[in-house]
């Protein structure tokens, strides 16, 4: 008897088909961990492509300085207290650096924005006239805050859309007055939607020069210094170029940092690393539940066709072609089970994408085409010890035994 590829998986799915309760809940290890690891690197593959997408949206010549050392403190210097602070002249002296083109100050807090009996607690930025230019910002109406010596700001406003809405409704709001924090401030500007950043709305903000901003919060010092650099620039050496200028500012110490686009993406890598290997595990250990219940029933259908393989051995079916059939067996309940579980995670994926609309969720097709590769070897290598044993059958002794 000959037992070629094709009728080894006709054969193969017919013993799988005969049995379908007890195939099906063989096959459950595998759907489980499948669907764990295609669901899982789906929200993660998202969440890096959405966070990827959120840090160009401003650019990718883009540095930043903090003050603290994060690097030594493990913090943010702005909680613990710093030696010396940012200041407008850090963010000055940084123009002369090679390679830097512009810089904004910043300063940031919460204030009630107020017209009429309308008002709203919202982020306010202090920054300074190149805040468009660096952070990629489009003026709808009016202007940005205008140009000027950052020490000495003018009680100007600019507002986002969504906060323009929601104080002014329908009534013109150029050149209309604001109360930010008590203090008054005339709008001069409405800048174009830019929707989130990560869990910020960019719409629902003001802006006011840097140096109110500084008084309004009671600040000392600037929460971070944004730089634009030369376009395809390298922007390590211009980065350490910053660190000595700033240190030399500073008394030869290092109480900032300075964070370049290219380390916020590194740590991102790694943040998802240490997630695929958590997602590796969950789906290895329920691998291996549906490896062990393979091996099981594959036993088990051994002993139970003790005479179904004596009688085809002694037919002429060679010990390789019973090894075949009894592998192709197990594969086949393994990719059957990939599949389902393939099928179950992308489900997953869209009814959660369902209910939670602004979930990031990215599967691409070769963390698919992997998760039917693995369960195809798992179901190969849990088959081989019932394969092998099938195959080293006495055909006389499984006869005689039926």
């Amino acid at each position: 008897m000959i037992v070629p590829g094709r009728d080894a998986v006709t054969l193969a799915w017919g013993a799988i088909s005969a049995h379908r309760l007890r195939s099906a809940l063989t096959m459950l290890g595998i759907v489980i961990g499948i669907a764990s690891v295609i669901l899982l690197t789906s929200i993660g593959e998202g969440t890096r492509r959405f966070i990827l997408s959120e840090f160009s949206q401003f650019g990718t010549n883009i540095l930043g300085v903090e003050p603290g050392n994060v690097r030594t403190t493990g913090m943010p210097a702005s909680i613990l207290g710093t030696i010396h602070d940012l200041t407008l002249a850090d963010a000055e002296s940084l123009l002369r650096v090679q390679g830097v083109e512009t810089v904004v100050p910043v300063a940031i807090g919460i204030a009630r924005v107020e017209h009429g009996d309308r008002g709203r607690s919202v982020y306010v930025y202090g920054v300074t006239s190149d805040a468009p230019a660096v952070w990629k910002f489009g003026v709808r109406q009016g202007r940005f805050l205008p140009p000027g010596d950052p020490r000495e700001g003018a009680p100007v406003a600019v507002l986002g859309t969504k906060l323009r809405h929601e104080i002014f409704g329908e009534e013109q709001a150029l050149g209309a007055y604001v109360r930010i924090g008590g203090e008054r401030y005339q709008v001069v500007g409405i800048l174009e939607p830019k929707g989130q950043f990560l869990t910020f709305d960019l719409d629902d903000t003001a802006y006011i020069p840097v140096s109110r901003a500084l008084a309004l919060f009671n600040r000392r010092g600037l929460m971070e210094i944004d730089i634009l650099i030369t376009p395809d620039a390298a922007a390590a050496p211009i980065a350490e170029r910053i660190r000595q200028t700033l240190m030399a500012r500073h008394r030869n110490e290092e109480d900032f940092t300075v964070v370049t686009q290219d380390e916020m993406m590194s740590v991102l890598g790694n943040v998802m690393d240490i997630v695929n290997v958590a997602v590796g595990g969950i789906g290895g250990i329920s691998l291996l539940v549906g490896a062990i219940g393979i091996l099981t029933m594959m036993w088990i259908s051994v002993n139970e066709r003790r005479a179904e393989i004596g009688l085809v051995k002694a037919l002429g079916a060679t010990p390789r072609q019973i090894l075949v059939l009894f592998l192709a067996e197990a594969a086949a309940l393994a990719l059957a089970g990939g599949v389902l579980g393939v099928l179950a995670g992308l489900g997953v994926a869209r009814g959660l994408r369902l209910f939670v609309p602004g979930l990031p969720l990215a599967t691409p097709v070769r963390y698919v085409v992997a998760a039917l590769v693995v369960s195809s070897a798992v179901g190969l290598a849990s088959g081989v010890l019932p394969a092998r044993r099938a195959a080293t059958l006495d055909p006389v002794e499984a006869l005689r035994a039926e």
